[in-house]
């Protein structure tokens, strides 16, 4: 098979061993014959089309729903939807790289043809930017939550749409650059140490930023009991719903995607190591998981909107 088809450039530079098999353009590593066991968890190229193929749809209802109804044109859906776009760019780059490699596997297509260079490197800075993208909405939008609770009465003033419009211009800017300069020296280590330390900065921001606001929130809840002379029990349910609410936040976010910066670090810190090796084998695994976070975004911060199901309703009832 030619090089081309065995994996792509940047992610090529995830692999820190030599390629086995080739498998949605992610390299499948074998540790040494003397190393530990290892399991590794096979990702059917079915099922992760299918899976892309769903956030395809999910996102791209979010941003129809939003673009329709003229009453979620404000900062806050502004963020939603360029989440739902960064999350559908990471669908469509993914099930478009993988669809390429079962071309190329199957000898449609010839792996040295120009038009597939081409498309292999807008492919790795459309993979790129669309996740550092939707780290960053996923970011914007804690932050905006955040002004929305502790700022409640300069809300309006302080998130304007000019400032949003502004915010948004320069998260897909600073995306497309710092995917262009990840493609370019995808095989330097600093690269991987920007990408897991942009990671952690944006974990630590929503975990700050969501304990706060279950604090504030949990005290007014207090507060309101104490007016209203309400038992204890309700109370504490009362913070048992906040807590479930950031769990499933931050439970997601860690769940989809600490996986592969975990890979990336190990990469860094253990590149050789048998033990690792177990780690880098199940990479197709991670890159799921993080299709899966694209699936699961639109039910965390759109569909719970009362006012975007009830203009999704409508949008599916006219196109029947």
């Amino acid at each position: 098979m030619p090089a081309l088809s065995s994996q792509r450039r940047l992610l090529a530079s995830l692999s820190p061993v030599s390629p086995a098999t080739p498998h949605l353009g992610l390299a499948t590593n074998q540790t040494n014959q003397t190393g530990p066991q290892c399991l590794e968890v096979s990702v059917p190229e079915g099922l992760f089309l299918g899976l892309g193929l769903v956030s395809l749809v999910e996102n791209v209802l979010v941003v129809a729903a939003i673009a329709k109804n003229r009453n979620l044109h404000s900062p806050m859906y502004c963020f939603v939807c360029c989440l739902a776009v960064s999350d559908l760019l990471v669908s469509v780059s993914n099930v478009l790289e993988t669809a390429v490699m079962l071309l190329l596997e199957a000898g449609a297509l010839a792996a040295q043809a120009a038009a597939v260079q081409r498309l292999h490197d807008v492919m790795d800075v459309l993979v790129c930017g669309s996740m550092v993208s939707s780290l960053c909405f996923l970011g914007a939008i804690a932050v905006d939550r955040y002004v929305s609770i502790f700022y409640a009465l300069r809300y309006h003033s302080i998130v304007t749409l000019p400032r949003a419009g502004r915010a948004i211009a320069a998260i897909w800017a600073g995306s497309v650059l710092s995917s262009s300069l990840f493609i370019a020296y995808y095989n330097h280590t600093a690269v991987l140490l920007c990408l897991v330390s942009f990671f952690m900065a944006m974990l630590a921001l929503m975990a700050v930023l969501y304990v706060h606001m279950l604090a504030r929130a949990c005290q007014h809840g207090r507060r309101i009991a104490r007016l209203h002379r309400t038992q204890h029990p309700a109370r504490q349910g009362f913070g048992l719903k906040g807590a479930a609410t950031l769990t499933i936040l931050l439970g997601a976010f860690l769940l989809c995607w600490a996986p592969f910066f975990l890979h990336l670090s190990l990469i860094v810190l253990c590149p050789q190591h048998p033990t690792c090796g177990c780690v880098f084998k199940n990479f197709n695994l991670f890159l799921t998981l993080v299709i899966c976070n694209s699936i699961a975004d639109p039910f965390i911060y759109a569909f719970r909107s009362q006012e975007l199901r009830k203009t999704l309703q409508e949008l599916l009832q006219c196109s029947w």
